[in-house]
């Protein structure tokens, strides 16, 4: 529906992608060490353990919240000048992402109570929320940015009021369904526990640090593909959705392996905690292969969905085809990655993800778009990466020393 509006308008909606990535390092801090720790009391059997530590994240996300709303309604027109961004993108991503900004402490809310409710084993009362919710938001996407209903057509800032809408949704149907699920896991036990909040902080300092170094790494890297046009930028960013649909598998099975390697080690089980991450990445990289295929075979097909300007749907078509050859060494690095997460080895995983993206990725890049090669190579050298990083991960992850991590 943004695409509808303008190019400007659809390349500024994937741009604020990469600054949520920066809003995520906030969220890691708390996200990747809470399910980490509340995955092990529920393998331990200590509910009122788990549900404290999840009141006390609830209230350490509120208050961080605050701090990323600030400085995001108050900096977003700087941040796509800073990207290098064209006026006419810098005017539409600026107005919304001052409204997204506004919206921050639902968001993390909802990445809260979504990963908690992932690590004590229960997603598919998620997946119901976000099925109501996804249509709650393509419907207001539709009133709002094109005026239906007696509203005024609000263009891109009606796509960012929809978004904030169904995130508020979320919350308070995540909310009912803690407190009314008889057979919940968890619970909002309003005990404060600084002791089991040092032990989250512990392990998502390096999550979050990773998150930052990994965001900051990809905004260097779109400032690449924006150096070569307006065009390019919204066919990486067309191409990057439609990949997500590929990423929904590999996500799904990473927060699976998250949980059942943290409740595993937490019952004292370390082979089966190594099985689980096995098993997972085995149908993950099943899955996005598959999908991988179809973004190989059909390409233009898919992103005509998206725009009909055809510089764009060119740029998006080729970065599809390239990508879809990337989806099974992605899958491995999902799961592997965040089986690594849910044991708290997250300075392994700090330390792979840096030093690929820096060597493998952003130098060459940077040497490539220098030497005057195409957005094409660009992106095959995204791939190359990609690639290299899944045999790392696979590597660390076969060795098991992993399994003794402390949290």
């Amino acid at each position: 529906m943004v695409g509808s509006v303008s190019v400007a308008a659809l390349a500024a909606v994937g741009m604020s992608m990469q600054f949520m990535m920066i809003v995520n390092v906030f969220m890691t801090l708390f996200v990747v060490g809470g399910n980490a720790l509340i995955s092990r009391f529920i393998g331990q059997r200590r509910k009122r353990r788990a549900s404290a530590l999840l009141y006390s994240l609830v209230l350490l996300a509120i208050a961080l919240s605050f701090i990323v709303s600030v400085s995001g309604y108050f900096g977003s027109y700087h941040f796509y000048e800073w990207m290098g961004a064209p006026s006419d993108v810098v005017s539409e991503g600026g107005r919304y992402f001052r409204i997204i900004s506004l919206g921050i402490v639902v968001i993390f809310l909802d990445t809260l109570l979504y990963n908690a409710l992932s690590a004590a084993g229960d997603t598919k009362s998620s997946l119901y929320i976000k099925l109501v919710s996804s249509c709650i938001n393509a419907f207001l996407n539709y009133v709002l940015i094109f005026g239906h209903f007696g509203f005024d057509a609000m263009g891109i800032e009606g796509a960012a009021i929809a978004t904030v809408l169904a995130y508020m949704f979320n919350i308070v149907a995540y909310y009912l369904l803690i407190k009314k699920k008889h057979d919940s896991k968890l619970d909002f036990l309003p005990i404060v526990r600084f002791k089991d909040l040092k032990r989250v902080l512990k392990v998502g300092y390096a999550a979050a640090i990773d998150r930052g170094a990994s965001s900051l790494s990809f905004l260097f890297f779109v400032s690449i593909i924006t150096a070569y046009g307006t065009a390019e930028l919204a066919g990486y960013q067309v191409g990057l959705r439609i990949e997500g649909i590929a990423f929904m598998p590999g996500f799904g099975f990473a927060i699976a392996s998250m949980a059942l390697v943290g409740q595993n080690l937490g019952a004292k089980n370390l082979q089966k905690a190594y099985e689980m991450g096995i098993i997972s990445g085995r149908i993950a990289y099943l899955f996005m292969g598959s999908v991988g295929v179809v973004m190989i075979l059909f390409p233009e097909y898919l992103v005509h969905f998206f725009t009909q300007d055809p510089l764009t749907i060119a740029v998006a078509s080729k970065y599809l085809i390239l990508v879809g050859l990337a989806q099974i060494p992605l899958a491995i690095m999902f799961v592997y990655a965040a089986s690594l997460r849910g044991a708290g080895a997250t300075k392994t995983t700090l330390k792979v993800n840096l030093l690929s993206l820096w060597f493998f990725r952003l130098i060459p890049s940077y040497i490539a778009y220098k030497m005057g090669f195409g957005i094409i190579v660009i992106f095959a050298i995204m791939n190359i990466e990609t690639l290299i990083k899944g045999i790392i991960y696979w590597y660390i992850y076969s060795k098991k020393e992993w399994l003794h991590t402390k949290v």
